[in-house]
């Protein structure tokens, strides 16, 4: 097993007023040489975006985009047509493709929104663009993974055009489940929302990550109650 340790003390931080944001991985004004990407795991933004404020639209190109709103709501419109609100509960993925414009903006005028926005590199480049949105049940996910993300529809989650999965779990005090990575030769990137565990024998509290590969399973031990999303990706690249 080999593990890279992402404390959230070390992400990289931007404040724009109306935009407050850590990135995992370098991102816009914000670099780090030995933080560039996990495998095919290019981007993870921890966004809060001010009442009313958001992001104009702007073009992107082959790559895999998911939103996982953390609390509040986003106001989402791009060129496949769609034009709807993503809530708390959703999860919503852009395959770019060969290219899509979109925007995404707070959907309150006057309560912040915390969300997630995810890039992993395609497996196939410029496929046509598609937009997809689910609705998951949280308690589902009580001490046990609900896959969001999956290339495989019959997983139930939204379709990703990688050999790549995204899951969630809430764990209780002193609980422990395993994560088996699907695909041969993937890694797995933790990404603790709340509370404490113990992953490849390394404590992680609120916002810290681990990146974990050449790993037949994977432990997760929560101390407290806890939050965790677990993002599966091909190792291609380096670190």
């Amino acid at each position: 097993m080999k593990t890279i340790f992402h404390p959230a003390g070390e992400r990289g931080k931007v404040d724009f007023g109306w935009l407050n944001s850590h990135h995992s991985f370098s991102f816009g004004h914000w670099y780090h040489p030995d933080k560039v990407h996990f495998g095919a795991l290019r981007v993870l933004n921890d966004d809060q975006v001010r009442g009313g404020a958001g992001f104009g639209t702007h073009p992107h190109d082959n790559m895999e985009i998911v939103s996982i709103p953390l609390s509040g709501a986003l106001a989402h419109k791009d060129s496949t047509g769609t034009d709807g609100i993503i809530n708390t509960g959703d999860v919503q993925i852009m395959s770019a493709g060969s290219g899509i414009q979109h925007s995404e903006y707070n959907a309150s005028k006057t309560e912040a929104v915390n969300f997630l926005q995810v890039w992993v590199y395609p497996k196939l480049q410029n496929i046509t663009p598609r937009y997809e949105q689910k609705t998951f049940d949280a308690t589902r996910r009580n001490n046990q993974w609900q896959i969001v993300v999956s290339p495989d529809e019959k997983d139930g989650g939204v379709w990703i055009n990688q050999d790549s999965l995204f899951a969630l779990a809430q764990l209780d005090g002193g609980k422990s489940i395993d994560y088996s990575p699907r695909f041969a030769g993937n890694g797995v990137f933790f990404f603790l929302l709340e509370g404490s565990a113990e992953i490849g024998g390394q404590h992680l509290g609120q916002r810290d990550a681990i990146g974990v590969w050449d790993a037949a399973s994977i432990a997760v031990s929560a101390t407290e109650n806890t939050r965790i999303l677990a993002i599966e990706v091909p190792m291609t690249g380096e670190n």
